[in-house]
């Protein structure tokens, strides 16, 4: 099994890198660790970096997760050779530009683009936030899946994913205690469909949404509070379609043996509890 730590940074193409890099950090509050001319590295705690913009196209979207050391990376390479997932191991390059000791990238069954990476840097500055809307660290990432059931199996089977709760056959899976590290989300396509930051306080998620609003950024969902994880939350889109996510408040699972997933039915009740429902561009 595939031991997963914890979701570490993703990788987006674009073709304007001076909005996406304004919007990053005007809009959505990250900082600004490195800037070359094909790329720039943002931070939200204090890891290197957790988001980076790429020139290149917006549909080459890349999720990484930590794994353990390079021993686990190797394990990980041949249990994925042997179940037909290709894989591609990184060069001295790759893994500079990624900022880690080393890598490899693989499709999952529905065709993310992801990544395991061993001792991705750390920073030993504090990060500074360039807009102070709270944030604490990037927490989880949404995945498009067309397959949500044998998705399931893969990252559960394969990897070492725990599902909290359901929605339908949506899962929620962790690889900590934190209450989702994974979200999948059933589209036609492959690809990330939402990045989220935890923020402090309530507080946060009011003053951004009033924020966010009175700059005319697209809202798709919220506020509101999901009935799973007990996360209020806002979601927004950005550069390229992509949405960003706050939320505050999620549930820790910690005890391991006892917790039983939850299934909720799929209708909009189980999404937000608070009554708000997600706009029609919010899965696309």
């Amino acid at each position: 099994m595939i031991e997963l730590k914890d979701v570490s940074y993703a990788r987006l193409g674009t073709r304007d890198m001076d909005d996406a890099v304004a919007f990053a950090t005007g809009y959505l509050g990250l900082e600004v660790a490195e800037r070359t001319a094909q790329a720039t590295y943002l931070r939200s705690d204090d890891r290197g970096h957790t988001l980076c913009y790429f020139e290149g196209d917006p549909a080459d979207q890349t999720v990484a997760f930590e794994v353990e050391n390079e021993e686990c990376l190797r394990l990980a390479a041949d249990t994925l050779d042997r179940l037909g997932h290709p894989v591609y191991q990184g060069n001295s390059v790759e893994c500079d530009l990624r900022k880690v000791r080393s890598f490899l990238r693989f499709k999952d069954p529905t065709g993310n683009s992801i990544e395991l990476v061993v001792r991705p840097e750390r920073s030993g500055q504090r990060y500074f936030a360039t807009r102070d809307a709270g944030i604490t660290g990037f927490s989880h990432i949404g995945l498009y899946t067309t397959d949500p059931v044998r998705d399931e199996q893969f990252w559960t089977q394969v990897c070492n994913a725990k599902v909290s709760d359901r929605i339908g056959d949506i899962p929620l899976m962790r690889v900590n205690e934190i209450h989702h590290t994974i979200a999948l989300l059933v589209s036609d396509k492959a690809g990330i469909q939402h990045i989220n930051h935890q923020v402090q306080t309530n507080d946060d998620i009011l003053r951004s949404y009033n924020f966010l609003v009175d700059r005319n950024v697209d809202i798709v969902f919220g506020p509101g509070r999901h009935p799973t994880s007990g996360a209020r939350f806002l979601y927004f889109k950005g550069p390229d379609d992509m949405v960003f996510e706050y939320s505050v408040g999620v549930d820790a699972i910690e005890d391991e043996e006892g917790h039983q997933p939850r299934q909720f039915g799929f209708e909009p009740t189980s999404l937000c509890k608070w009554g708000s429902t997600p706009a029609p561009t919010f899965r696309r």
